[in-house]
């Protein structure tokens, strides 16, 4: 894992340009991982998993399954509910996972490979989620959640296809879950790697190739104007994993951010070549303050609020990463101490600084294009300035 970081991180810095950006004031800008990716379906899907031999509950994350309608509307409901300094509500960032596995195809077939249901066809059989577009294109509509682009599935097609028909042990576990309708939990089964990295049999993670990224990000993107009618602005790949090929077909695309894992860096422009030797800028953002109750015990809103005020000292935006998991009740009621704490977090946030912009990704990049962007309420201004790549970082 360590040298497939080394990779990748020289791959990103060799094409870095000099300059990064420093903001005026303090921004908030959320960014929320795996919506509308299938998990554990219900209890009834737990139960089936458990008699066919499935430990669960070792950790939250074997709770995983899928927001439901309430959910959605219970995170439209609070954001709402909280306004900065113009007046605007508090946007949550939704990166979408465009398609799942068609369950029945597959067993239909014997496991022989993979087939997808697209999210704007609906969700695999007996996956019941009464509403829950219609609560996603609700909050769309109120200004409180933004779609973004995940991908087309968050595990690598290729590595799942061969586990698929594996005859071993890791072709069994696989072949039990889909009978029950559940895709993985990547904690037990971390040889599905992401959906541009795939793992070799001697456990090195490497980048698929070009033309299949490209053909991957394709699907993805026409699902999501499909869905959401209009092509996605921001993207972040599943398990951060991106590389310089990633990055140059979300360009080609029409994707202008880049969302990357944590880190202290400041936002900045690197170009991305295509193949015809042009080239187009994506901003690159890291996410600097982890707000997952579904982590554990650890949790705490006044550790995040150190992280956002260290982001604000050193002028960078509060980049807050909360995975889907921490708004779900189907199987174990993460919702309600989430939304308990995120109440008292944006309190705090509006009450120590009045000043205070709730921003989101493409907000950032009118930002450092022009120095203003375009919300209901108002244009608003903000001082950007250029400082050096390494500024800053801690």
């Amino acid at each position: 894992m360590r040298n497939f970081l080394g990779t990748a991180w020289q791959q990103r810095r060799a094409l870095l340009t000099s300059d990064a950006f420093a903001f005026g004031r303090p921004l908030v800008v959320f960014q929320s991982d795996d919506w509308a990716r299938v998990g554990v379906r219900d209890r009834e899907g737990w139960e089936e998993l458990k008699a066919a031999g499935v430990h669960l509950g070792e950790r939250n994350y074997d709770f995983y399954s899928l927001e439901t309608a309430e959910d959605v509307e219970a995170i439209t409901a609070l954001l709402l509910r909280h306004r900065d300094s113009t007046g605007r509500p508090a946007c949550l960032g939704m990166n979408f996972l465009l398609a799942n596995v068609d369950f029945s195809r597959v067993r239909a077939d014997n496991f022989r490979q993979v087939y997808l249901r697209p999210l704007n066809e609906g969700l695999p059989e007996d996956w019941n989620r009464p509403g829950l577009l219609d609560a996603y294109h609700t909050g769309i509509g109120a200004g409180v959640l933004s779609p973004a682009l995940h991908g087309t599935t968050h595990f690598c097609r290729g590595a799942v296809e061969r586990y698929l028909r594996d005859p071993g042990d890791r072709g069994a576990l696989l072949r039990t879950f889909w009978r029950a309708g559940v895709p993985y939990i990547h904690w037990r089964m971390p040889w599905v790697g992401f959906e541009y990295s795939d793992i070799t049999k001697n456990g090195r993670e490497v980048f698929l190739k070009s033309e299949v990224q490209e053909r991957l990000i394709s699907e993805a993107v026409t699902i999501f104007t499909k869905l959401f009618s209009k092509p996605p602005q921001s993207a972040c790949a599943p398990g951060y994993r991106a590389d310089k090929n990633t990055h140059a077909v979300w360009a080609r695309h029409g994707v202008r951010v880049a969302q990357n894992g944590p880190s202290a860096r400041a936002p900045h422009f690197e170009t991305n070549r295509d193949r015809n030797g042009g080239g187009q800028n994506l901003l690159h953002l890291y996410r600097t303050v982890d707000f997952e109750p579904s982590a554990g015990d650890e949790f705490s809103v006044d550790g995040c609020l150190r992280s956002v005020e260290n982001s604000f000292a050193r002028g960078v935006p509060a980049i807050i990463s909360v995975h889907s998991i921490n708004f779900q009740s189907m199987l174990k009621d993460f919702r309600a101490p989430t939304l308990k704490l995120l109440d008292e977090f944006l309190s705090a946030l509006e009450a120590k600084y009045p000043d205070l912009l709730y921003v989101r990704d493409e907000d950032l990049y009118s930002l450092v294009e022009t120095g203003r962007f375009e919300s209901a309420q108002s244009t608003v201004s903000v001082r950007v300035t250029k400082r050096g790549i390494n500024d800053g970082r801690k």
